[in-house]
């Protein structure tokens, strides 16, 4: 059985917070007492959250309870009841890719802000480039 699309936002809000703050699976359960394991199951959606445990979470993490429903994608947001017929696997974002937390954790590791700043800059004109190249490519000449 697929796991909700909801489920496996609220994970993944679980995994980006916990990578974010450098704590490791086993770290966060002992927080909260559980194995790492079980935090596994709760980062991919394969086991439900509770609300006291979602209350636990958002006081380890020290985010507020919507944290883990921000950034809700429409295909999320627009899902059947929990009792529907077979839901499709929820696609995973770039946001939870393993290269985009750690990017995010070397990017506020850079103490000085006038350097962080010019790192986000040079970040933001190669995607441009890369970006404007690919529609050039895309584009037939005549």
């Amino acid at each position: 059985m697929a796991h909700h699309p909801i489920d496996v936002h609220v994970g993944k809000r679980v995994r980006l917070r916990r990578t974010l703050l450098g704590l490791s699976q086993e770290k966060l359960g002992e927080a909260v007492g559980l194995t790492f394991q079980q935090i596994q199951k709760y980062e991919r959606g394969a086991n439900r959250i509770g609300a006291s445990r979602l209350f636990q979470f958002c006081q380890v993490l020290d985010v507020p309870p919507s944290f883990f429903f921000d950034d809700m994608s429409d295909e999320v947001e627009e899902t059947t009841g929990f009792s529907a017929g077979s839901q499709e696997e929820y696609q995973q974002d770039d946001l939870t890719r393993r290269e985009t937390l750690e990017l995010v954790r070397a990017y506020y590791r850079i103490a000085e802000p006038n350097v962080r700043k010019r790192v986000f800059e040079l970040v933001k004109a190669v995607a441009n480039h890369v970006a404007d190249g690919e529609d050039e490519a895309r584009t037939p000449r005549v």
